[in-house]
This record gives structure tokens, sequence and C-alpha cells, in this order.
């Protein structure tokens, strides 16, 4: 494997560089009310807006993870990477309820729309979710691709305990990131953001580039999957313990609605724009960008395993479910010491350290705006705009800390492959937020009860779910007994998912019908029922010819890679 050189170092230094300037240049612009500070004061532009919504998407986690789950499930996971369609909804369906509400928080839709309970219940399940998976995740898959990278690099911080290479890249990484989000807000995270796509672009489409030139080309790379063809396909038998093609078409689109359309990390950035047009157009930018995935980061996976298959590289190995297996969490950073040049090399980890930034920055942004706007403006109605702004900043670095404090337990649960570990938990989180917001928007008999109660019995089975599947699992399960909890516990995590939306519909659909109606004063201007006139020609004006093409050319890239990869190893 190859050390950092000189031109490494100058590389990650000219990032770290031009991301100095531009928090400068954001902080000298006061954040002086809470709309600066939690939507950079709802003045961004489309292109802007949409490389944010990218950028925060792709973390380390999905450089790491998705090569790591390319070089050892093949193409399984390239469903929940093919989810541009899911933002092109956001675009035409959600987009123009939200921009037109003014709100802050999806919470705080779910309020207007529903009732206050609604709001703090998802406010509190996201901020959980938020610590404890997303921002511990991140900064873990940073730390591992450290580790292999920089390994001589430790510090000696007592007599008995040292500091290696994945804490401190890990520590300075998530301390640099909460200090320009906690100074600069939104708007430093959004700038930076579209800064960090062309860098994250260009280092992944380096890797592909490298990876296939040394392994021979694409004929080369679809001739060894072949010969693993079972394990790389796109699509698997309904026999298949972990991928079965019927549970992929049911639960990858409630993951996707779920996480593109309602989830506070991604929506807060369309809120940003300067109106509904460069919203609208923002997301469809965004969709266009979420085309590419598939290619820069799982396609990288694959030609891995092809590499190691022909002794090109070395893969390291661990031991899971009792035999030995690739270590697929490392493949990235095998990748990048094994194939590419000096100064490159520096590059890609800086594509890297991108996608670790972009993402933390989103996230501390996103727990700031839930708990202060959602919480503590709830508890605190008559706090000052100052107040807010100085607010939002104590929880981003309570934040940091919390996801920090947190990593050591992902060292644990992340033995079955990083990125697969998040989907299973986002399977049992979506559910019941993707039934309430699309059965919210689309018909107005729906009430607050039934949103409550579909709400609060959604989460309480997906947990339930989640619990008994970690106390049943893994090399040494905690119960192994009575036979039905094993069975719960081992039962396919994407038929789950589909349950648990069954389940959500039932529970709102049975609660609203049992329950009286909602007043009309209640949803006006909410649901696309009780849209006024007014509101559908604001619509219709924010979108015209370059929107309806963009949409075109997003959808027929979405098909025909599903085409094209359906049949790639026949």
């Amino acid at each position: 494997m190859g050390g950092f050189q000189a031109l490494d170092w100058v590389a990650i230094a000219a990032y770290f560089g031009i991301m100095l300037v531009i928090v400068w240049w954001v902080v000298l612009q006061k954040q002086r009310t809470s709309t600066d500070y939690f939507l950079a004061g709802r003045h961004m532009p489309w292109f802007v807006v949409g490389a944010s919504i990218f950028a925060s998407n792709i973390g380390s986690e999905h450089i790491v993870g998705l090569a790591g789950q390319g070089s050892t499930d093949g193409m399984a996971m390239a469903h929940w990477e093919l989810h541009a369609w899911c933002v092109v909804m956001l675009s035409w369906l959600f987009i123009p309820f939200y921009y037109r509400a003014k709100v802050f928080t999806m919470p705080e839709f779910l309020e207007r729309r529903f009732n206050s309970t609604c709001r703090w219940i998802l406010s509190i399940v996201s901020l959980v979710a938020y610590v404890f998976t997303k921002v511990s995740v991140t900064v873990y898959a940073g730390g591992v691709v450290f580790n292999v990278l920089l390994p001589e690099i430790n510090i000696q911080v007592t007599e008995t305990f040292v500091l290696d290479a994945f804490w401190i890249g890990a520590l300075l990484t998530v301390t640099l990131t909460g200090i320009y989000t906690v100074l600069g807000g939104l708007r430093a995270v959004v700038y930076t953001d579209t800064v960090q796509t062309a860098v994250l672009l260009i280092g992944s489409v380096f890797i592909t580039f490298f990876g296939l030139s040394k392994l021979g080309g694409w004929s080369e790379l679809r001739l060894i999957c072949r010969d693993n063809a079972a394990n790389f396909a796109l699509w698997r038998p309904n026999t298949n313990p972990d991928f079965p093609w019927l549970g992929v078409l049911i639960a990858s689109p409630i993951i996707g609605i779920w996480y593109w359309c309602t989830d506070q990390y991604i929506v807060q950035r369309a809120l940003s724009a300067k109106n509904l047009r460069n919203a609208r157009r923002g997301a469809l930018w965004g969709a266009f960008l979420k085309v590419w995935p598939v290619m820069i980061f799982v396609v990288p996976g694959l030609i891995a395993y092809a590499l190691h298959q022909k002794g090109l590289i070395t893969i390291p190995t661990k031991i899971a479910d009792g035999r030995e297996v690739l270590d697929g969490d490392r493949v990235f950073a095998v990748m990048v010491s094994s194939l590419l040049p000096a100064g490159l090399r520096g590059l890609v980890v800086g594509g890297l350290l991108a996608a670790l930034m972009s993402s933390l920055s989103s996230l501390f942004n996103s727990c700031a705006s839930l708990f202060t706007v959602d919480i503590y403006e709830k508890i605190n109605p008559k706090a000052s705009e100052r107040h807010l702004v100085t607010v939002g900043r104590i929880a981003t670095m309570v934040v940091v800390v919390m996801g920090i404090i947190w990593i050591p337990v992902m060292q644990r649960v992340s033995q079955g492959g990083l990125y697969k570990y998040l989907q299973s938990v986002q399977g049992y989180l979506a559910p019941p937020i993707t039934a309430v917001f699309l059965l919210g928007l689309f018909c107005k008999r729906i009430n607050g009860k039934g949103a409550v109660a579909g709400l609060a019995i959604g989460f309480i089975a997906g947990m339930s779910k989640l619990t008994i599947q970690a106390l049943t699992g893994g090399v040494d399960p905690i119960i192994t007994s009575p036979g039905f909890l094993v069975d719960i516990g081992e039962y396919n995590f994407l038929f789950a998912t589909g349950w648990l939306l069954l389940l959500s519909i039932v529970t709102i659909v049975g609660v609203s019908l049992l329950t009286a109606p909602p007043k009309y004063e209640k949803i006006a201007d909410l649901t696309y029922a009780t849209a006024t006139p007014e509101q559908k020609k604001e619509s219709r004006e924010s979108w015209g010819l370059i929107e309806v093409l963009m949409t075109i050319v997003i959808l027929g890239l979405v098909l025909g890679l599903y085409l094209y990869f359906s049949f790639w190893l026949n």
C-alpha cells in the first residue's frame, strides 16, 4: 500500500484552505435571526440547494459502506441508490406545501396539519435517530478510513492510553465541522456543500477510472462478477435471506419517500431556497446528482472484489457468522492506498473528508433546528431571535459530543456491514412517518388523533422488532427462546418494513374514521383537496419547460440504469 506523500498533504491542505475561506466569508455575514441561522435567510439559489441536498445525503458512510456492500453483496444496495425518482417526488408533490407553509421543520408542518402531539413525537424520534445512527455512523466510517490510510499516526495521551489514527481522524473532523456549523449556520453548510459536491464527485470518478484500468476494463469486471452472479445480481430470488426481490420492491420506496420527501435532514435544504421555483428546481438538480452514486460508489466495490480475486489488491478479512469473509468497510481505504498515485490519493481523501463534513454539518444544523424550533421555542415562546440562535449553537455542540460518545457502540453494531445496518434501522423508522405524510397530504379526512395513533403504534412496533433482532442475532445471541421471538428477530427487515407500513396505514385510517373529521380551517391550504385557486396558480407558475425536461432526463436515466443492471450478468 502506498503511504501519504507531500503532494497528498498539499491536496488536503488546499481543500481545507478553500473551506476556511468560505466559512470565514459566511461568518462575516451576521446570523441575526433564526431564519438566517436555520434556513440561510431563505436566499439560496437552485444550484446551491441541489448540491447541498446531494452532499448532505452522500456521507462517508455512503462511500465506505456502499463500496463495502458492493464488494460483498454486489448490486443489492443499488436499489437504495436509485432513489432519484423519490427526489423528483419531493420537487413536484411535497415542496409546494412545505414552502408555502413557511415552516422551519417537518415536525412543525405536522403540527400545522394535525396537532402538537404529532410534532413532539416526530421531533423526539428524529433527534434520537440522528444522534445514535447518522452522526455516529458517519464519524465511525471516516475513522475506519483514517485507520487504514494513516496507521502510523497516534498520540500518547497517558502511559496506558494512546489515541490511534481512527480516533484522531474522527475527533479532528467532527470538531472542525462542529465549529463551522456553530458559527455559520445553514448558510455555511450549503455553500461548503457546493464545493464538497465537486470534490466528492471528482475523487470518486478517479477511483472508478483507475480501478477499471488496473482490472482490464468493464468486460473483465462483468466476466469475474458473472462467476458469482447469484451474489452480485441486482435482483435476487424471494428465497434469498438478505435481499429478496419482493422485499426490495416493498421496502425501498417506503424508505426512499421517508428519507427524501419528509426527513428534516434533506427537506431543510429546499426550504432555504429564495422562492418556490428555486426550491423545486433545486430538488430536481439534487435528483440528477443522485443518479450517479451507483456508478461511483457501488461499482468501485465490485471492482475491488474483482481485483482481489485476481490478486491485484488484498482486502482484509473478518469473521462473521462463524466464517471468514471480506471486511467490506475497509474496501474503500484499500483502493485509495493501493490504486491512486500521489496527489490524487490526497484529492480522494479530500473527497472523503468532503462527504464526512457535509453530512455532519447538515446533521448538526438539522438537529439544532429540531431542538430549537420544535422543543425549546415551544417551551419558551417569548425567546428572542438572538436567543434562539444561541440555543441552536449550544444544541449543535451537544449533538457533537453525544455523537462522539456513541461511536464505540458503532464498532459493535456495524459488524454485518455498515450500510446494510443503516438501511435496516431506517426500515423500522420510516413506515409510520411515510404513512402520516402521504395520507395527510392526499386525504383530507385524516385527523390528528389518527396521525398520533399511527405514529405511536408504528414506532413502538418498529423499535420492538429492532430490539428483538438485536437480542436474538449475532454470534452470541442474548435470547435464544421462545422460538417465536427468535423467528421475529430473524424475519427479513424488508418484509417487516412493508408490514409496519400496513399497520401504520390501518391505524391512521381506522382511528380517523372512528373520530370526528378535522375542521376545514385546520386543513385549509395543507392538502391537495383544500388548496386554493391562488395556491394552484402559484404552484403552476413555479415550473416550466426546464423543470419538465429535467424530470424526463432524470427518470430516463434511472430507468436506463435499472434495465442495464437487471441483465448485466446475462
